[in-house]
């Protein structure tokens, strides 16, 4: 009798690279993509929705998995809604944009469940529904976008003639390609003001003379455009990230000129050059072309300065809500004294500053560190102190200034270093408050702290509609 791992080589053997298949989509995996079996054979789509039936088409195979792309749909699922961006399918902006939203909260929160079962061993946690962002479009407050000198042609250019000067190109990155990037005329996650923008930098840079930057040959001038709105305010910064050359700060004060007098509501310019090979939007050397060099946003009573470099929440409303989470966890009752590590601009610092002693925040970018300070100043806070530094090497610092009572962690997509992991395990605070935008390295960090700590609960936050990502707040007691 054939036994289940006969019966699963067969079925391998049959599903070959070029084949089509019939396939019943049965969940969204962590990472994005959907996930169909075939007599426990597990293959991977991208654009799929659960609950379709679909004819795919198998693009590679591999021993315990296939990959596959969707070229027509049987028949469809009730949590399917048609794409409003013209752009969805070849941009890699939005990936669920043709998933309802409720879908997508419901696969986001069995992401954090998986994760926190497989990763870290927590299985049967208390996962609260995901709190929805208060806007679902046009709610980011930055977006980058990457200058090419090739840019991706849509298989309607390529059956045409073309000029090669049509090939400059300024835009997102193409759906699963880091190195090719599609001009986008319209963006359904920013304000159509900075979409605006983005058009025109792209019309006057292509006839600057000056050419784009190009990944294979490490040439070029124009590098990246960074668009940052203060949604509460309506001041935009403008951030041009190019290669260094002679003329360069000439070529960006034109275009300044330019962008001032078709763009009223643009408060400051930056340039900045980088001649760095690495594809990363941040400067080595800045300055200021126009304007005071920030924005000012306001989140509730409190007003924050944003500069060029500085981390602030992508999602201004959503944001409100994150912090209000992280101060009903923490349960302050007054006298805590609180460290803020990797702390930005100080925000979530300071806006829980009127409800403890101390706050003590802890972060790399020494332009956060400035931002954060002078946001004290300007909020007339006078219970918080930053310190600027590697928090792995600064942490030491902070502890010379008395034991924290709760600790708010908010690390970048990577998690948390093990040595500042192993620094609040000799520091061991009552309650420490971790906010993550990736559940699987919150589960990896999450792992290192269950020995000495309880999870009491977990709260998740949709700060990123159309996409598989998630903020997510989770409490962590201190064991008796």
């Amino acid at each position: 009798m054939e036994n289940h791992s006969q019966r699963l080589e067969r079925m391998v053997d049959k599903i070959a690279k070029g084949a089509e298949i019939e396939l019943r989509i049965d969940k969204l995996a962590f990472g994005g993509k959907a996930l169909a079996r075939v007599d426990g054979f597990v293959v991977f789509l991208d654009r799929a929705v659960p609950g379709q039936t679909v004819k795919a088409l198998i693009t590679r195979k591999k021993r315990n998995y296939a990959e596959a792309k969707v070229i027509e749909t049987i028949s469809q699922s009730p949590g399917y809604r048609p794409p409003v961006c013209p752009h969805f399918g070849v941009c890699g902006g939005c990936l669920w944009q043709d998933i309802s939203y409720e879908e997508q909260l419901f696969w986001k929160k069995a992401h954090i469940a998986e994760c926190l079962e497989h990763i870290a061993g927590a299985a049967e946690m208390d996962i609260k529904p995901v709190t929805a962002s208060p806007e679902v479009f046009h709610y980011r407050n930055k977006m980058e976008f990457t200058f090419s000198d090739r840019r991706w042609l849509l298989a309607e250019e390529l059956e045409r003639d073309f000029d090669p000067r049509s090939l400059f190109g300024l835009g997102l990155h193409v759906r699963g390609l880091f190195d090719k990037v599609l001009n986008i005329d319209t963006c359904f996650l920013q304000s159509p003001d900075a979409g605006a923008i983005l058009r025109e930098v792209r019309q006057w840079t292509a006839t600057s003379g000056l050419p784009a930057y190009s990944v294979r040959t490490h040439e070029g001038f124009w590098r990246f455009l960074v668009i940052r709105e203060a949604k509460s305010t309506g001041q935009i910064l403008v951030h041009l990230i190019t290669s260094g050359h002679p003329g360069a700060a000439g070529a960006v004060d034109l275009l300044v000129e330019h962008l001032r007098s078709k763009f009223p509501r643009i408060t400051t310019l930056i340039h900045s050059v980088s001649d760095k090979s690495s594809q990363v939007a941040v400067g080595d050397s800045s300055r200021v072309a126009f304007g005071p060099g920030y924005i000012e946003e306001a989140l509730g009573e409190l007003r924050f300065r944003i500069s060029a470099h500085s981390f602030f929440q992508t999602n201004t409303l959503a944001a409100l809500k994150l912090y209000e989470t992280i101060g009903r966890l923490a349960g302050f009752e007054g006298p805590e004294k609180v460290w803020d590590l990797y702390c930005g601009t100080g925000s979530i610092g300071l806006y829980i500053a009127s409800r403890v002693r101390s706050v003590i925040g802890i972060e790399l970018v020494e332009e956060a560190v400035r931002d954060a300070r002078e946001n004290c100043l300007i909020n007339n806070i006078g219970n918080c102190s930053f310190l600027g530094g590697d928090l792995k090497e600064v942490i030491g610092k902070a502890s010379q200034m008395g034991r924290p009572d709760v600790v708010i962690v908010d690390p970048p997509r990577a998690g948390m270093h093990p040595k500042v992991v192993k620094s609040l395990l000799e520091t061991l605070p009552e309650r420490i408050i971790a906010v993550s935008c990736n559940p699987a390295s919150l589960a990896r960090d999450a792992a290192l702290l269950l020995d000495a700590y309880d999870i009491r609960e977990v709260q998740p936050i949709d700060l990123f509609p159309h996409t598989p990502h998630l903020e997510c707040v989770v409490r962590f007691d201190r064991k008796n």
